[in-house]
């Protein structure tokens, strides 16, 4: 196990440097000026620009430097996390998207459960009750998820929820919980409402945040229910008709062991890498979901910087998401072969 995780580590410098090049080779298809605010820290050198200013920025930041040096002296930058500034959120980039990350992180924590294990849930019982009335009405809920756009779908929960029975609103807190937490007696031990209203003694902060969570959760549990299903029930259908559960079923094992014990574990390993990459989409932002609830993430930011044309918080949330994407490669690899143990002698 050792070696096969020093392989993947191996690997992943190689993977992140690749993605920052191509980042880079995107820069230089803006003009001058986009270039520069993606290095400059403060929007005053930016402003009122003259043709000599605009040399004299050139010349400070080595954007006239050959290709390669302006590679390595970007790099650096990004390495220290120095990703220019933002003009839609008015401060750094590199502030821009950690403000914003304990409520994508929130929302993925609350939601991965019943978004994965559901799916897998719903799956398992699908396979085992293959073609009976309960398998078909799994199935059609399936489709029906797979055939909604997320857009759609997240308006009518959001619709049904706040706009009808008023319970469940849009955004990350109510009104009277947010002078809470701007209090200076309210502390942010970690970004997380629920879990710092909890620390803090607060508890009506915590279920308010929980409130907000709701809408969101039901979205993106019912969309992604549907894919993780099908690949469950396709692959759990595939291990059900396997030797060994023929034997074991043979020898008289009850029903219930061979499919928890010997098909389940089996047929997981297909759906690791949907699950894990639907993770990874939920730590980088699901720019629908909190865009139509209104909720403050990762998503959100980056559906105003491409609207508005934050060229530096476009660029430093690519690479932020690449580097999440890099990392859960990873632990994806490694959980493969903790669940298939063959993987580690490939």
């Amino acid at each position: 196990m050792t070696a096969y995780i020093l392989r993947r580590l191996l690997i992943l410098p190689v993977i992140l440097l690749g993605v920052t090049f191509l980042v880079f080779f995107m820069m230089q298809f803006l003009d001058p000026v986009q270039r520069l605010s993606a290095y400059i820290k403060s929007p005053a050198e930016l402003k009122s620009l003259s043709a000599d200013d605009l040399e004299k920025l050139v010349d400070k930041y080595g954007l006239n430097k050959p290709l390669l040096v302006q590679y390595f002296d970007w790099l650096k930058r990004v390495l220290r996390f120095d990703l220019g500034w933002s003009e839609v959120a008015h401060q750094p980039v590199r502030d821009a998207i950690l403000s914003r990350f304990p409520a994508t992180l929130e929302l993925a924590l609350f939601a991965v459960f019943p978004v994965v294990w559901g799916g897998i849930w719903l799956g398992i019982i699908s396979a085992v009750n293959r073609d009976k009335p309960l398998d078909q009405a799994i199935r059609i809920f399936a489709v029906i998820g797979w055939s909604l756009p997320s857009f759609v779908f997240g308006i009518l929960v959001l619709f049904l929820l706040y706009g009808v029975l008023g319970l469940f609103p849009p955004g990350r807190l109510s009104l009277w919980a947010q002078n809470i937490v701007s209090s200076p007696d309210f502390k942010l031990y970690t970004g997380l409402y629920v879990v710092d209203g909890i620390l803090n003694g607060r508890f009506d902060v915590a279920l308010d945040a929980l409130r907000h969570l709701v809408g969101p959760i039901i979205t993106l549990s019912y969309l992604w229910w549907a894919f993780i299903l099908r690949i469950t029930r396709s692959s759990m259908l595939e291990v059900l008709h396997k030797e060994y559960i023929v034997m074991a079923r043979a020898k008289g094992v009850p029903e219930k062991l061979v499919i928890h014990r010997h098909a389940k574990k089996n047929a997981l390993i297909p759906v690791l890498t949907v699950a894990g990459m639907m993770v990874l989409g939920l730590l980088g932002g699901v720019v629908i979901t909190e865009t139509i609830f209104d909720y403050p993430g990762i998503g959100r930011l980056a559906a105003t910087a491409a609207q508005q044309l934050d060229y530096p918080l476009i660029l430093g949330i690519t690479i932020f998401y690449a580097f999440l994407l890099v990392l859960g490669n990873l632990v994806i690899d490694v959980l493969y072969a903790v669940v298939d143990p063959r993987v580690r002698l490939e």
